[in-house]
């Protein structure tokens, strides 16, 4: 795709949900900018960190209206500071992502209709999600992913404690084991039973424990493709 790096638009993210995938973000959005311009070259970037615990915190209480404050808040410190196109990085939070994205001005893009267009591209029907409990619990990756005739199906009970505890307990401090690798992997592999034909890493941790190369149907890393697709747009 042809594109003119001097009117590339300014990427604000929404970060520190966790630090460690923001950390992620940046790096990919760097590594591929720096791929494609050579030099000494970086994207122009924006990031307002906000407190995971006080997050976590109010998606504990089920309180989604602070949720969405503090994210919209957010939106607006980015938005004010220049950005031309804001992401939330992060699975969870899209929950509150389509009121967040009538509040402003500046486009955004979803990490939710990006990984759909990537299950989609390879024809598949049938994905498991991998998350965090809310995200595996609520419905608002289904919401999406029905638009494109998509199904998603999720983990046992006991499979959802498992993957959520791993990632709140070790994944978000950039711990990663040999026993947990294990433990997602197995996981999956019931999914597949159950008929899943890929499985989406739907929380922007989870691509730090488990690759392509682990796995014996498609995995969809959403924070590579959410980080991509966004460059993408930024260069256009």
């Amino acid at each position: 795709m042809e594109f003119n790096i001097d009117l590339m638009k300014k990427i604000g993210i929404i970060g520190g949900l966790s630090a460690e995938s923001s950390v992620e973000y940046y790096k990919i959005l760097i590594k591929e900018y720096n791929r494609r311009v050579g030099g000494s070259s970086s994207p122009l970037l924006i990031i307002d960190s906000l407190d995971l615990s006080e997050v976590v915190g109010l998606m504990s209480q089920g309180n989604w209206d602070g949720v969405f404050n503090i994210i919209h808040q957010s939106a607006v410190n980015l938005e004010k500071a220049g950005a031309e196109v804001i992401i939330i990085a992060t699975n969870t939070v899209h929950k509150v992502f389509d009121r967040v994205e009538n509040e402003i001005e500046t486009p955004m893009i979803s990490i939710l209709d990006v990984t759909a267009e990537a299950v989609k591209s390879l024809s598949l029907k049938k994905v498991g999600l991998l998350g965090t409990i809310f995200t595996m619990q609520l419905d608002f990756f289904q919401k999406v992913f029905q638009k494109y005739s998509l199904e998603i199906i999720v983990p046992n009970e006991e499979d959802q404690e498992y993957v959520n505890k791993v990632i709140f307990d070790e994944l978000t401090f950039h711990i990663l084991t040999h026993e947990s690798k294990k433990g997602y992997l197995e996981v999956i592999e019931r999914l597949k039973e159950e008929g899943a034909e890929g499985v989406i890493l739907g929380c922007t941790e989870i691509p730090l424990l488990i690759q392509q190369e682990d796995c014996p149907i498609p995995v969809f890393d959403t924070t590579t493709i959410h980080a991509l697709a966004t460059l993408e747009y930024s260069l256009e």
